[in-house]
Parts: C-alpha cells; sequence; structure tokens
C-alpha cells in the first residue's frame, strides 16, 4: 500500500508512530549544534542529511517490527520566515528547503513502503515564534497568509498531509489549517499545554479545539497534544465531549519538569520510559482513538519502543 492512497481523514483507529523529540535529540544525544534549534539547515549537506536519515530509520523500523504505520515528519518545523530571517535563508530559499524535505523523506520511507509499511510524509509547519510562549499574536487570516509559502511548498512535493506542532494559541492553528484547507491537504493541529493542562496563552485544550473547528469548518483531520507530560493533561481529558473525540494523537514529553525549568535545562531529562509507556496505555484505554503515538521534548528511541510494548 502506498501513502498517495492513504486519506488521512479516513484513518479511523489504525494505530501510527511518529519519532520521538528531533532537536532535542540531535543536540543532546548526537552533540550536534543547532542555531535556533532548527533542524532543516542539516537537508543542505550530505553529512547532515545522513544524520537525519540514521534518526528517522530508529523509528521506521520500530513501526516495521510492530506491523504499524508511521507519519515521517520533515524537519521543517522552523523553516518559516522569522525563523528562516535570523539564520539567514530567504522565503524562496525556504520554499526549496520545504520541497526537498518531502522529496527527501519519500525518498526514505520507499524501502518501507516497499514491504507493505503505510507511510504518510507529514510537512511540519511550526509557530511563527516560541513552542514554549506566545510572542506575536496573529489573526486566523495573518496566519494563513503567514504559513501559506509553505504550505503551497508541501502541496507543490505532494506531501500527504501538513501538521502544525507546538501551536500556542488557537487563531494562529486556525490560519494554519486554512492554509492546508486553501491547496486541498489534510491537515492536523498540535498544541503545546503547560503544568495545568492549558495553552501558553492561557485557552483550554477544549476551547481550543473548538475555536479552531469553528473558525476552519472542522477542517483538520484532528487535534494532537505535544510537548507536555501526560500527568500534565490527563486531569483535563474528563467527560466525553466531541472535542475529546477529535483528539487522535499524543507526542508527549518524557519529563514531567515544566516549559521554564525545560528551557534553562543544561541536560537531557529523560524521564521513565517504561512510565511513560504505561501512562500511553491508560490514555489509549479511555481514549480509544487516540491512535497516532509518538514523542517530544527528551524522547527517543527508548521511549517509543516502550509506547509500543505497553500499547501494542
Amino acid at each position: 500500500m502506498t501513502s498517495a492512497k492513504i486519506d488521512v481523514r479516513e484513518l479511523g483507529e489504525a494505530v501510527f508512530l511518529t519519532d520521538g523529540g528531533l532537536e532535542t535529540s540531535l543536540v543532546f544525544l548526537e552533540g550536534l549544534d543547532l542555531p535556533c534549534f532548527a533542524a532543516f539547515p542539516l537537508l543542505g549537506e550530505e553529512e547532515g542529511r545522513t544524520t537525519l536519515a540514521r534518526y528517522f530509520r530508529q523509528y521506521l523500523d520500530i513501526a516495521d517490527k510492530h506491523g504499524v504505520g508511521f507519519v515521517l515528519d520533515t524537519p521543517t518545523w522552523r523553516a518559516n520566515p522569522d525563523w528562516g530571517e535570523k539564520l539567514g535563508y530567504s522565503k524562496v530559499a525556504l520554499s526549496g528547503i520545504d520541497m526537498q524535505a518531502v522529496s527527501w523523506a519519500r525518498a526514505l520511507a520507499a524501502p518501507y513502503v516497499a514491504r507493505g509499511m503505510t507511510v504518510l510524509v507529514n510537512g511540519v509547519v511550526g509557530p511563527r515564534g516560541d513552542g514554549y510562549r506566545v510572542d506575536t499574536v496573529m489573526s486566523p487570516a495573518d496566519a494563513e497568509t503567514y504559513h501559506g509559502d509553505q504550505v503551497k511548498a508541501f502541496r507543490d512535493a505532494s506531501a500527504d498531509m501538513v501538521s502544525a506542532i507546538t501551536m500556542t494559541y488557537a487563531q494562529e492553528a486556525a490560519g494554519i489549517a486554512c492554509a492546508a484547507m486553501a491547496v486541498g491537504l489534510p491537515s492536523v493541529i498540535s498544541f503545546t499545554v503547560e503544568t495545568d493542562g492549558r495553552l501558553p496563552s492561557g485557552e483550554s485544550l477544549r476551547d481550543a479545539i473548538e475555536t479552531v473547528d469553528d473558525e476552519t469548518d472542522g477542517a483538520p483531520a484532528y487535534f494532537m497534544i505535544n510537548c507536555a507530560h501526560p500527568s500534565h493533561f490527563d486531569a483535563v481529558l474528563a467527560g466525553d465531549g466531541r472535542w475529546i473525540r477529535r483528539i487522535r494523537g499524543v507526542r508527549a514529553n518524557a519529563s514531567a519538569k515544566s516549559h521554564a525549568e525545560l528551557d534553562a535545562a543544561t541536560e537531557l531529562d529523560p524521564g521513565d520510559p517504561v512510565d511513560l509507556g504505561r501512562r500511553y496505555r491508560a490514555m489509549r484505554d479511555r481514549f480509544g482513538q487516540i491512535a497516532v503515538l509518538g514523542g517530544c521534548c527528551g524522547t527517543d528511541r527508548r521511549h517509543i519502543a516502550a509506547i509500543c510494548e505497553a500499547c501494542l
């Protein structure tokens, strides 16, 4: 089965894995220097592409072993105009990198797809500002314009989907969903939450999901939670509201520390992979639709393997 035949909006409860914490792994485990925490410049050199391929193959191999699908992210979380300018990249150069990222991911996935794995190449869009705090607030229309070129580049390179990762407030997320809808790509919205389960903006997770759905006529294929330990958001996942059923994926942090503590950390906190796996299993037992399973800051192949052992 090829990813081109998959409609992201009709995945049902099929299980898909993702990778762990790309940037934290590259910095703390691989010892790389990532200015502005940006991984996309690695695509511009052979050694960098080799490093990225080695990183992602660990997770593709885990998915292959367990017979589940995989959402393969492009390393483009920082490839937007503001961060690109800080790193010396023009808008034209960024569009070229976004397209290269999709082609590179497609080639990396090819051997696994040939063996029958379903791999979705996912164009990753990051926030205009920081992923831990709200810097600049845009309207949905402004966010659609701001992120539009990156989303179009993913469409032109034939990505399967677009995901807005570490979104800190609803309006920017809605704009990205609108940009994807305008070019015919399915979108996924993943919100960052704090230790109290609220977004950095102060919005509740429920309000953020319902705002995006209201602003976009329910355009996102599904929503995710990322960049927080499960203990931070477990309490807010209560009841059986429609907004909860819209959450299909989790990419949790390994550490239970706050974002402020993680920002100031000089060493990686890997937490407890086995405990993390048990927490994912508890979420799956409560909410069977949560079937896109991966990691965020501080997670590596140990955590994804533990999640698989607990859940699959």
